[in-house]
């Protein structure tokens, strides 16, 4: 369609986020021109396949105000991919002109027209949670396909589910990382949910403060703000709080002080208050999924088919067919009585604590990747109570070794190039070691050798297959 410069949505990164916005953007009559900074063959593939759509690509162009000014690009808008910074200097100028500037959920949002949002953040737990409202919600009845940060992107879930002829979801279940909402400040949820807080990104968001303040954004335009209770620093802020659904593995009397549970564990039931009152919900033992952070896990998806509509009976059963999520602490195969799980979302040292808290057993842990800034002596603390061997891989196994010379971690330390050779090593650790499980936890991000911490649990799946 005829249009001016001025309408041109200038779509940066060919990635997930990039394809999904440019797809849904074209689809709404604008004209798109998408840029990427690299060129390889299996971009150009992507590019064609865009091309054929009638959405202009270009590859290998510099991110800067001098290559958009040399194409002569006047964009009234730009879409950037969450691994964008948001502080880039090309974004700054930007903005700077007067550009609007934005995530790709933005788009999305705008689309999605009168479907509500659960939007799910937090440092650990949100995959999880996502995974747990989606599938709770649909054996429940209710149309609410999942996206954002995990599955398809937000603008593709929008793209498929509400700019087409058939009929629109119930609910759109979306998880949403710190990256995601810094750049979708107009964002706002039905119904947000808050799982835990620890220092993470701090290389990109520069302080805890400023973390948490993007992720409190999302719940405070939220119309309703689920908090996980039990959360430390959750609970540290919880008198700046107002109008919160609070959720806690501790009965009223058990919890931190100014927090009133309005849903809680007690006596193995799921009790909610209701006008003041105690009423019993369900069994509090239908998740098959180890941990005291899945039991909060649980609480929050609860909470949010409460919300939908849904009665304590049908949570219950849809909880108790849980499949699991991918690639947190998902269980994969038993060989000469050795488990093997893929915790490959562990990508920071507090989710790494987590999955061993949650197996409470000797294990072979193999860690490694691309080491994050963080506190490292409560995953260390745990590695020493509970694995008897880590087996490093990837860039951080120098950085990693050191740390744990340094606390005097008392077990078996070996290094392997990558996960290919790890893997064999942690089984025949695991073997001398007498331990009866084997732990990919990396507590680091992908990025060393992989595209993401999907592919590289994708990968540890097909090593363990074929032990």
């Amino acid at each position: 369609m005829p249009s001016s410069a001025t309408d041109l949505q200038l779509v940066i990164g060919l990635g997930r986020s990039g394809i999904g916005a440019a797809r849904l953007l074209a689809g709404q009559g604008h004209p798109v021109k998408l840029l990427e900074a690299q060129r390889n063959d299996a971009l150009e593939r992507q590019a064609n396949a865009l091309r054929a759509e009638g959405i202009d690509v270009s590859l290998g162009v510099e991110l800067t105000a001098e290559a958009l000014d040399a194409l002569d690009l006047r964009p009234g808008a730009v879409v950037v991919s969450p691994g964008m910074r948001w502080d880039h200097p090309l974004l700054v100028e930007l903005r700077q002109r007067g550009v609007a500037v934005h995530g790709e959920v933005v788009p999305a949002w705008r689309a999605s027209g009168d479907v509500p949002w659960i939007g799910i953040t937090g440092t650990n737990g949100k995959t999880t949670v996502t995974h747990l409202v989606h599938h709770v919600l649909q054996q429940g009845g209710r149309d609410a396909p999942m996206g954002g940060n995990v599955g398809n992107s937000a603008a593709e879930l929008v793209l498929q589910r509400c700019q087409g002829q058939g009929p629109k979801p119930h609910w759109l279940v979306m998880e949403l990382s710190s990256y995601q909402i810094e750049a979708g400040a107009e964002i706002a949820p039905r119904i947000g949910i808050w799982t835990t807080l620890t220092p993470d990104h701090l290389e990109r968001h520069g302080s805890v403060a400023a973390y948490r303040a993007i992720k409190r954004g999302l719940l405070e335009r939220s119309s309703l703000r689920i908090l996980n209770a039990d959360d430390l620093d959750l609970q540290a802020h919880a008198a700046s709080w107002d109008q919160v659904f609070w959720v806690s593995t501790k009965t009223p009397e058990q919890c931190a002080a100014g927090i009133t549970p309005s849903l809680w564990i007690e006596a193995g039931r799921i009790v909610m208050r209701q006008q003041g009152e105690a009423i019993d919900l369900m069994d509090a033992r239908c998740l098959n999924m180890p941990g005291e952070h899945n039991r909060q896990n649980m609480l929050m998806a609860v909470a949010a088919g409460l919300a939908a509509g849904l009665s304590g009976l049908q949570m219950e059963a849809a909880l108790a067919s849980f499949p699991g999520v991918p690639h947190r602490l998902e269980r994969l195969r038993q060989v000469d009585g050795i488990t093997y799980y893929n915790d490959s979302k562990a990508t920071n040292y507090d989710a790494a604590e987590v999955a061993l808290l949650a197996l409470e057993e000797p294990v072979v842990v193999l860690a490694g990747g691309e080491a994050k800034i963080g506190d490292a002596s409560a995953w260390i603390a745990a590695l020493q109570r509970w694995s008897r061997a880590v087996v490093l891989f990837g860039s951080a196994q120098e950085t990693f070794e050191a740390l744990l010379r340094e606390a005097q971690y008392s077990g078996t330390v070996v290094r392997a190039a990558g996960l290919s050779q790890a893997v064999p090593l942690a089984a025949e650790t695991a073997r001398s070691a007498g331990c009866r499980a084997v732990l990919l936890s990396p507590a680091c991000a992908s990025f060393d050798q992989y595209r993401n911490f999907e592919e590289r649990g994708d990968h540890f799946r097909e090593l363990v297959t074929a032990l």
